[in-house]
């Protein structure tokens, strides 16, 4: 068992994770900028990880980009950045070319839905298939240099099972089907809430999701 600092957040903290990932993407679409945190809330001096996804909101929807501040499994509970910090990298990555293959164009940014996750708890596990609960658990893979990630809502939102969801954090990793039963490939199992956009003009514009 490994653990990031534990960083537990109010509905209210939650929502400022989401509404600073926005400022963040809408600061380098549109201007080039790195957004600075500012004065930030109390939890946000916490040091952990987070993970930025942007979704299109036409049709369907689609992934248009994803990212967290960290460069592998690794250092997910490594806490090297404030949380405020992680969530504007995470940010200016996912909105970057680097993410999906193409930058956000700031035409875009009216149809996107932005949603943060933030990491708490982290498990180095043998076993994921059982350790795995769905909608509870994040799934980071490391192996042969390649990393790659879920968030833990994913599988209860597209109703896949634990062997699915494995497989899918291998592909986006650039990994084959099964590589997560490998010995040199390392699973990470991450606890973490997710915030995200309700993509209405409500008062209530963000929601957390839950399993």
């Amino acid at each position: 068992m490994a653990e990031a600092q534990t960083v537990v957040l109010s509905f209210e903290d939650g929502a400022r994770t989401v509404e600073l990932a926005r400022e963040s993407v809408e600061a380098f679409v549109q201007n080039g900028q790195r957004e600075q945190p500012g004065s930030m809330r109390d939890a946000f001096y916490n040091r952990t990880s987070a993970f930025v996804r942007l979704e299109s909101t036409h049709g369907r929807g689609r992934l248009r980009g994803c990212a967290g501040a960290h460069e592998s499994a690794r250092d997910l509970g490594n806490g090297s950045q404030q949380l405020g910090h992680a969530i504007v990298e995470a940010s200016i990555k996912a909105a970057s070319d680097a993410s999906c293959g193409s930058e956000v164009e700031p035409a875009e940014l009216p149809n996107l839905r932005v949603s943060v996750c933030t990491v708490s708890n982290l498990v180095l596990t043998d076993d994921p298939v059982e350790d795995i609960e769905l909608g509870v658990h994040g799934v980071a893979i490391d192996g042969d240099g390649k990393h790659g990630w879920m968030y833990p809502t994913l599988p209860v939102e597209n109703d896949w099972s634990v062997f699915e969801y494995l497989d899918r954090t291998c592909r986006k990793a650039g990994l084959p089907n099964g590589a997560w039963e490998d010995d040199d490939v390392m699973v990470t199992l991450f606890e973490g809430q997710v915030f995200r956009e309700t993509g209405d003009d409500s008062e209530q514009a963000v929601e957390e999701l839950t399993s």
